[in-house]
């Protein structure tokens, strides 16, 4: 992957380099986010040519999942289909094909959408907190707005970008309308205010410490020529808070927060729809690289749809913008439709046809399309996934767990056992941005609070029992129970990925027991789980303490992977686990798993764990004193330790004695209930 600077002079003095000594079949890309391919290939030798392509990647490449692939009439479709191939299962990335066109997809709209926004925010006098709370979460836009956006991407960026558009797109592009020339962003990058990586940016801190200070930038005084920051204000507008039951309230609205908002967003819908067919035919693909490339909730299309065609077009006219061709075809429709439980969508043409995923990719989504649940409940859901399959489904705030899912985990265990092979638990919410997918964040405590302030422990405690009694249900299941995350497991989330026969789990997976984050200790079998897990293995050292130090370590200090290699590392994934790259594969590679496992499968049996008892804790509770006496511990932190202490060391067990799953989860429910009565 050639990743050089912007010049076409110089890529091709490496690419002719590059053809003297590359292996004949190798793939050659750039990561180009500007340069035409056909411009790239001009003088390059004749035996690259077949292998050559452009592969955008977007920054972070870890957690960006848009991959934009360009190709053109010389490529061979061998290295298409290689390349496609690689970058999808083995890089994690969906990789959209698109045309040789300037910005190709997501950076021809997404820079048209920011200097469009900064413009008009200039033009109509919007102070930045503002203009971010409107270009932010009412459109399903990224949190950051897009002043706070460009602090993140680096303002000395933009102007690379816009030059190179400036230069690349035909006369008549709308670009050039909004390619102003703005002596605010030359000011700030010659004074070393290039966002987040520099000195600061729209926004920046002043002071140090807990006395710094969150300023803005006026834009009216850098409208005059002067950089000038001010204490960041809160925006108070009323048609962003009523945005969020309907966006027509905020861009319908007659106010100058609302002519900003469809100032703004009647512009950007109206310029991707009219690029329909220039940079692809598939409004899905546009609609995924924004969601994917730019953190968008909706792409363009979908907004369109969530507006309604007819109402957007018709407030064209007012912009001094012309309906795009496929917005007049599409008439008073929908950009997408189901029919027959196909996802269809509208093309250039004046037809529907169907949206069409990557070869393998199973989706929860389009499952859930075609049929209705096979069990259901307010929090969570079971769908039949083909094949004897199901698939257990969280679909409450934030996935957290309550009686209403533990109930449904019961019953679907007993309706598997009776009529189906395998369970996949799995969760889907692919517009979530980077690092925010949540597989669950563990117990409902706001439930156990509010229950706990009516003193009603037999009630808190009855849920402890009940979750045990479900997740051993779950290991000890007649067939096999497979987990499946992505994102964030956590608490009785990760408690469940313990319980489950084997994990199929999303490379970016951050699993972990953090209870004693919230002054508790984990209550449904994580404690024993882990236990055996650094105990049993062939290879574990000797006797029953190092196994209880690391566990302690790990849970007392509420350590949380950092990826699902490293949750193997730390033993929250066994060895054998697998681990999907491409976030769209999780579920089908979670069912062939499945069903891999069908023939012949027997749930484990119990096991004997050797714990050290009141020795033990001793070693443990002198540990703990001196992080205490060292000021890295509090009171309540030495409290909970030691209770975590008293049941990984197995309570009032001599070393001799045998601990088996339920002496060791009765202390967790002990410990769990002492510590919840806290005050």
């Amino acid at each position: 992957v050639e990743a050089v600077i912007e010049r076409l002079d110089v890529k091709q003095a490496l690419y002719a380099r590059l053809a003297a000594v590359r292996k004949p079949g190798s793939v050659v890309s750039s990561n180009t986010s500007t340069i035409p391919l056909a411009k790239l290939m001009a003088a390059m030798p004749a035996s690259l040519r077949p292998d050559f392509v452009i592969t955008h990647f977007f920054n972070p490449p870890r957690y960006m999942r848009l991959l934009e692939l360009v190709t053109g009439p010389e490529t061979n479709a061998n290295t298409v289909e290689s390349i496609t191939q690689f970058c999808d299962v083995m890089l994690g990335k969906s990789v959209i094909a698109c045309r040789d066109t300037p910005g190709f997809i997501a950076n021809r709209i997404g820079t048209y959408w920011i200097q469009t926004a900064l413009v008009l925010a200039m033009e109509m006098g919007i102070e930045i907190e503002d203009a971010d709370a409107i270009m932010g979460k009412p459109m399903g836009l990224p949190s950051t707005g897009v002043f706070g956006l460009m602090d993140l991407v680096g303002i000395d960026l933009g102007p690379h970008v816009n030059a190179s558009l400036a230069r690349l797109l035909p006369p008549g592009d709308a670009f050039h309308a909004m390619n102003r020339d703005m002596p605010m962003i030359g000011m700030m990058i010659d004074q070393g205010y290039t966002g987040r990586k520099g000195k600061g940016g729209f926004y920046r801190r002043s002071g140090r410490g807990a006395e710094a200070l969150r300023e803005t930038l006026s834009l009216k005084a850098a409208a005059g020529g002067v950089l000038e920051w001010r204490k960041t204000a809160k925006s108070d507008i009323a048609e962003v808070k009523d945005a969020k039951k309907d966006l027509k309230k905020l861009v319908g609205a007659k106010s100058v927060a609302g002519q900003y908002a469809w100032g703004v967003l009647g512009r950007v819908l109206a310029y991707a729809a009219a690029l329909v067919p220039e940079i692809a035919d598939d409004i899905s693909n546009i609609d995924e690289a924004m969601r994917l490339g730019y953190t968008w909730k909706y792409g363009p299309f979908e907004l369109i749809d969530k507006l309604g065609a007819a109402w957007v077009a018709e407030r064209l006219g007012p912009l001094g913008i012309a309906v795009p061709p496929i917005l007049a075809k599409l008439a008073d429709g929908t950009f997408y439709k189901t029919v027959d439980g196909a996802l269809m969508q509208f093309d250039s043409a004046g037809t529907y046809r169907p949206v069409r995923r990557p070869a393998g990719v199973v989706l929860l989504e389009d499952i859930k399309r075609g049929q209705k649940p096979v069990l259901t409940n307010k929090s969570a859901s079971v769908w039949d996934i083909s094949d004897g399959v199901l698939c257990f489904e969280f679909h409450s705030i934030m996935n957290s767990l309550d009686g209403d899912i533990l109930s449904l985990l019961d019953k679907t265990v007993a309706l598997v056992a009776k009529s189906y092979q395998a369970l996949v638990i799995y969760t889907e919410n692919l517009r979530a941005g980077p690092g925010r997918e949540n597989f669950s964040v563990g117990a409902n405590l706001g439930l156990a609070v509010f229950a706990a302030n009516l003193r009603m422990w037999g009630k808190i405690e009855g849920s402890i029992k009940d979750g045990q009694k479900t997740y051993q249900a779950l290991r000890y299941a007649p067939f096999p129970v497979i987990g499946a995350p992505a994102g964030r497991a956590l608490g009785g989330g990760c408690e469940i990925l313990l319980h489950c026969a084997a994990v199929q789990a999303h490379a970016e997976s951050y699993i972990g027991l953090v209870e004693c984050g919230v002054g508790l200790v984990p209550g449904w079998g994580g404690c024993a789980t882990m236990l055996a897990r650094w105990q049993t293995p062939k290879d574990a050292p000797k006797g029953p303490m190092p196994a209880v130090a690391k566990v302690f370590e790990m849970v007392s200090t509420a350590k949380v992977s950092t990826s699902a290699a490293d949750a193997k590392d730390l033993k929250f994934l066994k060895p054998d686990d697998g681990i999907t790259m491409n976030r769209m594969r999780v579920l089908a590679d979670a069912k062939a798993l499945a069903l891999a496992k069908v023939a012949g499968y027997r749930p484990p049996e119990p096991v004997v764990l050797q714990l050290p008892g009141e020795s033990g804790r001793v070693g443990l509770g002198m540990a703990v004193a001196e992080f205490r006496k060292k000021g890295m511990a509090t009171a309540h932190d030495v409290t909970v330790s030691t209770h975590l202490a008293r049941v990984l060391t197995g309570g009032d067990a001599d070393i001799i004695d045998p601990v088996t799953e339920s002496d060791v989860m009765a202390l967790e429910r002990e410990a769990f209930m002492a510590l919840f009565r806290t005050k």
